[in-house]
């Protein structure tokens, strides 16, 4: 019998803020997640319902206090952040985050592709790789294959995040952690990103984990989606019966599985 491939194995992970303290807050209560191989997966819920906090985890920001965290196998659960970040890509919330504005597009590019493999002396970006950079940057459809030498910082923030997008998937990770990267974005900007997401995720067969605040966005994109409330997870949906989600389906299931009203008004209206 052949043994089941699971890119991302989450066990029993618990996590609590402030512990000892009046500002106690347990934020995950035993949370189990797999992901398998090519799986992209939304997650939403509501404000502290855990979905930022399980990304912090994976990516090594913050360490459990119980559970496990596999990767591909290895066991990363108390890894520092600085060793699991070879084998993650991730994008944040705010477009200035992945990006060295004060450094060309081209150089930043660099670091992405020197990122996991040993480093000389030797700085200077060969003819290849620029030939390599303007191939990739093409893909963007944003002209910035024209503007190599210009600074990240001069980029708006639709295109920083759409380079950040690039360089957090140059080695191909084996998880790439998307935390609501297009929620700081005008619609039509974020729109872009999001359709970069999808050819980037799909074309490169990544294993991807997304936190949304769109209900749209969450049934639209992906072949998983999850929802979060109170440190669990409530409902996981996949296939054709995800594919037939309204946004009213996931009010009334959220609202089945907590007991309560859905809150979120940025999160409906999105």
């Amino acid at each position: 019998m052949q043994k089941e491939v699971v890119m991302l194995r989450i066990e029993n992970l618990y996590k609590t803020f402030n512990a000892g303290t009046i500002n106690e807050k347990q934020v995950l209560k035993g949370v189990n997640l797999h992901l398998n191989p090519g799986d992209f997966v939304t997650v939403i819920g509501g404000n502290g319902a855990g979905k930022s906090t399980i990304l912090n985890m994976i990516a090594g920001v913050y360490f459990s206090e119980q559970g496990n965290i596999i990767l591909d196998g290895e066991d990363i659960t108390m890894q520092p952040e600085h060793v699991r970040a070879k084998f993650l890509g991730r994008v944040f919330q705010d477009p200035m985050k992945g990006t060295a504005a004060n450094m060309e597009i081209q150089e930043n590019l660099a670091l992405a592709y020197r990122r996991g493999k040993k480093r000389g002396l030797r700085w200077g970006i060969t003819q290849g790789e620029k030939d390599q950079y303007v191939s990739d940057l093409k893909t963007l459809d944003l002209g910035l294959e024209t503007r190599m030498s210009s600074k990240v910082g001069l980029l708006s923030g639709g295109q920083r995040q759409a380079l950040t997008l690039l360089m957090a998937t140059l080695q191909k990770p084996k998880l790439l952690l998307l935390d609501e990267h297009t929620a700081a974005l005008d619609p039509k900007t974020a729109k872009k990103v999001l359709d970069l997401t999808e050819q980037i995720v799909t074309s490169h067969q990544l294993t991807a984990l997304m936190v949304t605040h769109n209900m749209k966005d969450a049934i639209n994109i992906g072949n998983r989606l999850i929802m979060m409330h109170d440190g669990n997870i409530i409902y996981d949906v996949q296939g054709e019966e995800k594919k037939n989600l309204k946004v009213p389906d996931l009010l009334q299931k959220f609202e089945k599985a907590s007991g309560s009203e859905f809150a979120n008004d940025r999160m409906m209206l999105g």
